[in-house]
């Protein structure tokens, strides 16, 4: 178990060093609407969904319904549901490892999941719990650790942003070591530019979706043909 929490632990640096940023500057924004800090990490550990808590943020400091909230909330999210649908073969665990494992499926981990194996095939369950853990764990760092800094301290936050395109840039380099393979990357760009020209309100859905069904279609193709 100890090696297969430490190889966790190696692949999923690069997140860690993306979320504690990135929930740093959530918790700052969250306690300057008014909260008590430790409302910023009870959000991390029930909620976690990074995109989604910076857009409630905003939607709470536009004093908008809880409808609004969870309405906003399912639509951003949905896009996990294409995610779900690739890793039906890898998530055989049964019971509360399961259900942990369908609730804490972020972008960074299911990157992780798809581009890194378990040391010990027979424990492979326990790996991607494992990842699933310590990436929601940094990330609930984070977001307590700027909320107390955004309780107790001032100081210029502009660029932490950044960080989360700069983490999506490294997962995706570490996707190509293990492919090898344009077309996907292609596709990809393909897809964003075209849902940004063409559907910019719905543009990380209909781009996804796009990936998909040209994906799918070529994993067709070859079968046929094979």
């Amino acid at each position: 178990m100890s090696a297969i929490l430490s190889s966790a632990f190696r692949a999923s640096i690069p997140v860690m060093f993306g979320y504690v940023p990135l929930g740093m500057a959530f918790g700052i924004l969250f306690q300057n609407l008014g909260y008590a800090w430790f409302y910023a990490p009870l959000m991390g550990i029930t909620v976690y969904a990074g995109a989604a808590q910076f857009m409630a943020v905003g939607l709470l400091a536009a004093q908008a319904s809880l409808f609004e909230v969870a309405i906003s909330t399912l639509i951003l999210n949905s896009r996990h549901m294409f995610f779900g649908v690739s890793l039906l073969g890898r998530y055989r665990a049964t019971g509360l490892k399961k259900l942990y494992l369908i609730f804490g499926l972020t972008d960074e981990t299911y990157s992780l999941i798809t581009s890194t194996q378990s040391p010990d095939s027979q424990h492979e369950q326990d790996y991607y719990v494992a990842l699933t853990a310590l990436n929601q764990c940094y990330w609930v760092t984070g977001c307590a650790l700027g909320a107390l800094f955004g309780a107790n301290v001032e100081f210029d936050t502009a660029g932490m942003d950044f960080a989360l395109t700069a983490l999506f840039m490294v997962l995706m380099l570490e996707q190509w070591k293990k492919l090898r393979e344009p077309y996907p990357f292609l596709v990809a760009l393909a897809c964003g530019v075209a849902a940004l020209l063409l559907f910019r309100e719905q543009m990380l859905l209909v781009s996804i979706g796009l990936c998909i069904a040209l994906l799918l279609a070529r994993g067709k193709h070859s079968r046929v043909t094979l």
